[in-house]
């Protein structure tokens, strides 16, 4: 007895197999070589930007150490054209001059301070019969005046407080005191501008006379102080006598 055959049937038209998902091991390739390129560029820029700090460094280093050198040869070349030209200030730094200059004397006498003279007497100080001499090396003061034959000679015009201050023996006679200026500008060619009388008896006490005043005063104008008789100042000590003026 036969069995019956059994009959399948195949549909050629149904949807193919889904296909399979790409292998993890590729995948994983690509994303280390991705990340090994991403790497070496960043490397490349940050050791173009560290090479470019150690150029830039090393030109700026450079710059400093050959200026003083430059600046060296440049005066030498100047002192060697020129010999009277002082190097003297361009060696002492702008900290150093500072602190020169805060302990320089008062009486230093530079191109921006004002004219100033103190004159007094002294045992090498020369009188004339009238106009009184002044020392010449116990410890006078002149700045931006000059100092001649007894006088003062003004360099600056403008206003200026004139002084003096003598003492003198007493006598019978009368002491005269003045402060002259001679001048040009006037046809004369002398003005006082402060007198004192001093009325005084025949004993031997010492007298003080002082006198000040402002005035203005063209250049070339000359001070000196005159009496009536250079026999009667007193010389024991020097600064009994002064003589001077100061712009104000």
């Amino acid at each position: 007895m036969r069995h019956p055959r059994s009959v399948y049937l195949v549909d050629s038209h149904a949807a193919a197999a889904p296909p399979l998902p790409p292998r993890a091991g590729r995948a994983r390739r690509c994303t280390g070589l991705a990340q090994t390129i991403l790497f070496m560029l960043v490397s490349v820029a940050l050791t173009g930007l560290i090479l470019e700090a150690l150029l830039i460094f090393y030109l700026h280093s450079n710059h400093f150490e050959q200026t003083p050198s430059t600046s060296h040869s440049k005066l030498t070349a100047e002192k060697k054209a020129s010999p009277h030209i002082s190097t003297h200030h361009s060696s002492v730094s702008k900290p150093l001059t500072r602190l020169l200059e805060k302990k320089r004397s008062p009486h230093t006498c530079t191109p921006d301070s004002k004219p100033v003279a103190r004159l007094i007497g002294g045992k090498d100080a020369t009188h004339g019969k009238s106009v009184v001499g002044w020392s010449l090396i116990s410890g006078n003061l002149l700045c931006g005046m000059d100092y001649k034959n007894g006088s003062l000679l003004i360099r600056r015009e403008g206003f200026y407080f004139v002084y003096s201050k003598l003492s003198f023996h007493k006598s019978a006679t009368t002491f005269h005191h003045t402060v002259v200026k001679r001048t040009r500008r006037h046809p004369g060619g002398t003005v006082p501008l402060l007198q004192a009388r001093e009325f005084s008896s025949a004993d031997k006490n010492n007298g003080n006379t002082f006198l000040g005043g402002v005035f203005h005063l063209l250049k070339d104008d000359a001070l000196f102080v005159k009496v009536s008789d250079t026999s009667k100042i007193v010389q024991v000590i020097a600064h009994e006598n002064v003589f001077g003026a100061f712009m104000i």
